[in-house]
């Protein structure tokens, strides 16, 4: 029974996905803060018909020490800001290798979760859990890996700067429902729109949690006439200022537009996915 709670708060951080709002209008020609929200959004979360990635997390205290977590994630959009399915398989620890995840996402209803159990040879729905719960004892909330609804806070465009080498927007985003944080501030590239660095705020106005996009990659497909660039957060960081406790996941093997279908996303292959998915 704890392997499926594990393996159930998993899912919830890797699945869950952001509603998209719709991008306000503009007479000045001028994004507003909530279009760049909406269009890093777009970027994270919605790149590419498909995908395929390994990923490899990291859970580091303050003195070193490790818990690492192996898996591999396959993704399907039905349309940019739309429905997804979802594919994970567990290769660590040894207490969850060969169980599978798979689920259905819908922006405007909850969430259809199955988990196989290759133990007993059983496939079960599962329910969705809190998004600003802690996973797994990681530094992320399910909501800080799958995107929070835009429509969700109010957004300000503080100003546009340096970041490194990169042009960004800094967005100011302040929660309309009370949550465990009081202030969010995103550092997101004005050419790829992705999230570079957020800083999260907690009600006596101090820094508690600190987001970064440690490696991005241009990951191409396509022959040189029609080739198409996707640029890829990599590596990522969560970490918990006041504790120094943090986060790294990296991501590798990352492909686009491999041609899964909805078939794909069956409870057949929950049971005995391709190998060409989870080596």
């Amino acid at each position: 029974m704890k392997q499926i709670i594990w393996i159930a708060v998993v899912a919830a951080f890797l699945f869950s996905s952001p509603a998209i709002a719709q991008e306000p209008q503009n007479g000045n020609g001028r994004l507003t803060a909530d279009e760049i929200v909406v269009k890093s959004l777009s970027a994270f979360y919605y790149q590419g018909r498909d995908m395929k990635q390994n990923a490899l997390m990291e859970l580091i205290d303050k003195d070193g020490g490790k818990r690492i977590r192996v898996m591999t994630m396959l993704r399907l959009n039905a349309e940019t800001g739309g429905n997804q399915k979802y594919f994970i398989y567990f290769h660590k620890p040894r207490d969850v290798k060969r169980m599978t995840f798979m689920v259905w996402k819908y922006p405007k209803k909850e969430d259809d979760r199955w988990i196989f159990i290759p133990a007993v040879d059983l496939i079960r729905r599962i329910a969705a859990d809190d998004k600003r719960s802690s996973f797994v004892g990681s530094d992320f909330t399910y909501e800080d890996v799958s995107g929070r609804d835009a429509d969700s806070d109010t957004h300000t465009l503080l100003r546009e700067e340096k970041l490194g080498d990169k042009n960004v927007y800094v967005i100011q985003s302040i929660p309309k429902a009370a949550t465990d944080y009081t202030k969010r501030l995103s550092w997101i590239d004005k050419k790829t729109f992705l999230p570079l660095r957020e800083e999260y705020y907690d009600a006596q106005e101090q820094l508690s949690r600190l987001f970064t996009a440690d490696k991005i990659e241009e990951i191409g497909i396509g022959d040189e006439k029609d080739r198409q660039i996707f640029p890829t957060i990599t590596k990522r960081m969560m970490k918990n200022v006041k504790t120094g406790h943090r986060t790294e996941v990296t991501y590798t093997s990352v492909s686009y537009n491999q041609g899964l279908k909805d078939k794909d996303f069956s409870e057949r292959r929950m049971r005995r996915p391709p190998r060409s998915w989870v080596r």
